[in-house]
């Protein structure tokens, strides 16, 4: 199994998810959060095409994960799983191939790989994580998220990789030109995860066993990779460096679970 992100901020979100060899290889896109022309372009970056994936599961409806979700299942035929409540939230669209929808706990194949959706505290109507197995490797998916529960650091236990949204820094945000109501929403229990509150995630999911540590949707204003590495590589007991940081731009390239 290997993952990839195509991009990663409020300028538009993507992950991908790769398991399996040969004939039996399954790839699935976490999020499209960008123009159906521009998504093309960064998955020929990646070394692939539209037609290559297999599904589509869009964690929220807000525009920078949702994106050219519905374009891309009707272009090219693809499953597009999504809570009933994300549904609901962007019209209750009808599409040739029916919507599948996920739920909290439900366990959805997409051929050798396992998706687990869990959900999370976010401003959206029913917005779900994911963690991904092929049955071997474990993957932990957890951005767009305002705080720590209970039953998110149980689906974060055990894994071999973790892309974690590390979107703002305390204090640079509180700094910020944002206005007060916008500063209040990202810091707020349903908003975005601060450098410190992603570290006291890590904190509670980290072990020996766990080979990809990524920090994810950064704010371009209010974090910087190096506050959001100095922020865990602590916890993980890591060099900094070490750290991979999800750009808004690139994304990052192909990271194999051996």
């Amino acid at each position: 199994m290997r993952f990839c992100s195509l991009g990663s901020g409020s300028g538009g979100n993507a992950t991908l998810i790769e398991a399996g060899r040969g004939a039996s290889t399954r790839r699935l896109l976490i999020d499209c959060g960008f123009s159906l022309r521009e998504l093309e372009a960064r998955l020929a970056r990646a070394g692939l095409s539209c037609d290559q994936l297999d599904a589509v599961f869009i964690t929220h409806e807000h525009g920078d994960h949702v994106g050219c979700a519905l374009t891309l299942a009707r272009r090219h035929g693809l499953p597009l799983w999504m809570s009933r409540g994300t549904w609901r939230a962007i019209g209750a669209p009808e599409l040739p191939e029916p919507i599948r929808f996920a739920r909290d706990g439900q366990i959805i194949a997409i051929g050798g790989l396992a998706l687990t959706p869990f959900t999370v505290a976010h401003d959206a109507q029913e917005p779900l994580q994911l963690r991904c197995t092929d049955g071997a490797r474990h993957l932990g998916v957890l951005t767009d998220v305002g705080s720590i529960s209970s039953h998110l650091i149980a689906h974060l236990q055990g894994l071999d990789a973790l892309l974690l949204e590390c979107n703002h820094d305390r204090a640079l945000l509180g700094s910020s030109s944002y206005p007060a109501s916008l500063k209040a929403r990202i810091g707020g229990r349903l908003g975005h995860l601060s450098n410190d509150t992603a570290a006291q995630i890590l904190a509670a999911c980290s072990h020996g066993g766990l080979e990809h540590l990524v920090a994810a949707h950064l704010s371009e204003q209010n974090n910087t990779p190096a506050l959001a590495r100095a922020a865990l590589a602590p916890i993980w007991g890591a060099a900094p460096e070490d750290i991979v940081v999800a750009d808004q731009r690139l994304g990052f390239g192909w990271l194999e679970l051996t």
